[in-house]
């Protein structure tokens, strides 16, 4: 057997303590307290092993057997193929693009592909939930593209589908958006892909949050129903940072070269490998067992703080994830982010529909449970958090310390990156 040439810690430390000790904090940071941001997750082991391997050492611009540099034959292109086809098959897709590097990447290839600059897209509102890539005036979404945006109703906090039919049959996009970034509810794609075959628009789906879910086959599929699905592989997915685009025949030769060469150059095979591993975990029967613990998890602490006083938007939660309105706590969203973080609960402040507080003050939280389900805690385990987090917010800075000597007995039970000394 060869031998591995790889990730070293001790060549790292040698080499570069201050980065060395920088990892060994993050570790402790990530072991130490409650993560409940909903756009993080837990990579495997395998993951991070392939994502420090030799193969971050090889440019490989072009496609599989389509490059501009030598030497790709042998291992790059089989490992490349082995990602396309391992997505290809998790979600039924006709073609799939493996090389994008981030979520954001993997939008403006499909703009890229679909639209040109000037011309209208409809897409959700970023106030509503949608994401920065959907139209925010200052993102590049914003400047090149004649954004129209859809939202929620106020009295039900969900999308308001005749909105977006009445919007669309208005301005004619060339290209519909469904997906979000901070919306707890489950999209309708029949009804959105009736919308855009009226108006003759093109269907893209932005599933970075939810795909992991899609994955354990918990959640419905937007494969079907949209010409263009993006989503990236380290939320729910539990995979390396970055992103995939599945896509059919028709999309596929406009999908690749929008990509490469139209918006990124040498892709990051150490990273298309690390997919491909994780593509495979969830391939595992037991990877429907973990999707669908993320929604027992996230329903518990949701309904533990319902009882608790805290309004959950829109009712409850479909997802991973659900908003929580604190400002009938006296609260603003980022007075809560701050005492959570100081009782080693960490998730992140966000604005709710119709918010009345600027978003870097916002008048809610954001919370996950993608972490918490691949440490192993149940409903039971975040029925308690769901108390820690009301300890954490309405305490004092005495209580705010015990929680966070509380948080720590939890994660000891259930570790992030277990030693041998955790078992």
């Amino acid at each position: 057997m060869s031998t591995f040439w790889g990730p070293d810690f001790d060549q790292l430390q040698a080499t570069d303590p201050e980065v060395a000790q920088g990892l060994l904090d993050e570790l402790q940071r990530q072991r130490s307290g409650l993560q409940l941001i909903a756009s993080e997750n837990f990579a495997s082991p395998a993951v991070l092993a392939v994502q420090g391997s030799v193969l971050t050492n090889k440019y490989a611009e072009g496609y599989p057997g389509r490059r501009y540099y030598g030497g790709c034959e042998e291992v790059i292109d089989p490992l490349e193929q082995l990602a396309i086809d391992r997505a290809k098959q998790l979600f039924g897709a006709d073609h799939a693009n493996v090389q994008p590097h981030s979520g954001a990447s993997a939008n403006i290839a499909a703009y890229f592909a679909t639209v040109k600059p000037g011309e209208k897209v409809l897409a959700m509102s970023l106030a509503d939930g949608g994401h920065l890539t959907h139209g925010m005036k200052i993102n590049f979404s914003g400047k090149w593209f004649d954004i129209v945006s859809y939202g929620v109703r106020e009295d039900t906090e969900t999308i308001d589908m005749d909105q977006v039919r009445a919007l669309a049959l208005e301005h004619r996009p060339k290209l519909i958006i469904a997906g979000w970034s901070a919306y707890p509810r489950q999209l309708d794609f029949p009804a959105f892909r009736a919308i855009a075959d009226e108006v003759d628009a093109v269907l893209l789906c932005d599933a970075a949050h939810f795909i992991g879910l899609v994955a354990g086959r918990v959640h419905p599929s937007p494969v079907p129903y949209c010409d263009i699905v993006t989503f990236t592989t380290h939320k729910t997915l539990r995979g390396p940072r970055g992103a995939i685009i599945l896509t059919n025949e028709r999309w596929a030769k406009a999908i690749d070269k929008a990509v490469f060469p139209g918006t990124q150059g040498g892709p990051l095979e150490h990273v298309i490998a690390a997919k491909a591993v994780a593509l495979r975990e969830a391939m595992d029967p037991g990877f429907a067992a973990y999707a669908q613990r993320i929604l027992d998890d996230i329903r518990a602490l949701a309904d533990g703080l319902t009882e608790r006083g805290y309004r959950i938007t829109s009712g409850g939660t479909d997802t991973h994830l659900f908003l929580a309105d604190v400002t009938a706590k006296g609260l603003t969203g980022a007075q809560a982010e701050s005492r959570c973080d100081a009782a080693g609960i960490v998730l992140n402040k966000n604005a709710i529909p119709f918010d009345t507080n600027p978003p870097a003050v916002a008048s809610g939280i954001r919370a996950g449970a993608s972490c918490v389900a691949t440490q192993g805690m149940g409903p039971e385990e975040l029925t308690h958090v769901a108390g820690l987090v009301d300890r954490a917010l309405m305490g004092s800075d005495e209580d705010r310390a015990q929680v966070r000597g509380e948080v720590g007995d939890l994660v000891k039970r259930f570790p992030a990156y277990p030693t041998g000394a955790d078992h």
